[in-house]
């Protein structure tokens, strides 16, 4: 297996970058989906997106200020006026690239390149190929970097794709590829009858694989995880936490928070024999509502969610 050291992973990511350094808004309306009308929108009405201009007044965009756009998508997608996702990602810009050394633009080249290799495998259905790929990403980054800055928003931007045009094959076969390997990698971290966090996902607020990849984050945290399956009532977590005993309750929730989300975790918790975190995005958007009450919000980075989690379980963070 060949190692990339520092410098050849710099000289990799500065040729990538050199090849895609600006792209012009027609061509950022092509990749992302959003029509240059929206693009000038947002950047004129909210200023949540800067980019770059020609001395005749032409905007170029980054790969940075690109994979802003699938995010500010992604937001309004579920449901977040567009208005309010200048704060929410001011909170998430906070998370520092992998290496000060090398800037965020290099970082994301290299990012690309794996991205575009997962891609072509994905577009080929060729299983092989992307298992060959999918190793080497895990021998290059950690399991933060990997699903959240390389394969998730490779998968939703083909979950956004097969919403737009109908194309659902590809989504499906990336989608199922990742659930199995990401399921291996929880079986073989089992242990045994431990005491176990339980990880829910809240219904209708994430797929499936999302709640995997929280599952796998918090496993990180030197404790047994337990995830259970997607579409389990709200109302019988009671129940089913009387009968297994965890030491921690996780919900699992994408979506923006509902209005009656606080009061209802709020008496779930009073119920409970056993402390009630939220993690995902709405752990960061539910966060003020949630200040002062028992329960503890994890956040939705990875390399967050398993510190928070002990911490939490320590009783050394206040929620």
């Amino acid at each position: 297996m060949s190692v990339i050291t520092e410098d050849s992973f710099v000289f990799q990511a500065s040729n990538a970058l050199k090849r895609e350094d600006l792209f012009p808004i027609r061509e950022v309306a092509r990749m992302t989906g959003v029509n240059p009308v929206t693009l000038r929108a947002w950047e004129r009405r909210y200023g949540l997106i800067q980019p770059t201009r020609t001395e005749s007044g032409h905007r170029l965009y980054s790969l940075g200020d690109i994979d802003k756009v699938r995010s500010i998508l992604a937001w309004i997608e579920r449901g977040v006026a567009v208005s309010k996702v200048g704060t929410i990602l001011a909170k998430t810009e906070s998370v520092q690239p992998v290496s000060t050394l090398i800037s965020s633009d290099l970082v994301r080249a290299d990012h690309a390149r794996w991205q575009q290799q997962v891609a072509d495998a994905v577009a080929c259905f060729d299983d092989v190929e992307l298992d060959r790929v999918y190793g080497q990403v895990f021998s290059t980054y950690t399991v933060p970097v990997v699903f959240q800055d390389i394969l998730m928003p490779l998968w939703r931007q083909l979950m956004q794709r097969q919403q737009a045009f109908g194309q659902t094959s590809e989504w499906v076969f990336f989608d199922g590829f990742l659930r199995s390997r990401i399921i291996q990698r929880l079986l073989f971290k089992r242990e045994g009858t431990s005491p176990r966090v339980l990880v829910c996902a809240i219904a209708d607020h994430c797929h499936e694989l999302e709640l995997l990849v929280t599952g796998l984050f918090l496993s990180k945290a030197e404790v047994g995880v337990r995830l259970l399956s997607i579409g389990l009532p709200f109302e019988e977590l009671t129940l089913v936490c009387q009968k297994i005993q965890p030491v921690a309750l996780v919900l699992v929730s994408n979506h923006a928070p509902v209005p009656d989300l606080p009061k209802r975790l709020g008496k779930l918790a009073m119920s409970l024999d056993c402390p009630l975190m939220l993690a995902g995005d709405a752990s960061d958007l539910a966060q003020e509502s949630l200040m002062g009450s028992s329960i503890g919000c994890l956040g939705n980075e990875g390399a967050v969610m398993p510190q928070r989690l002990r911490q939490f379980l320590a009783g050394n963070l206040d929620t």
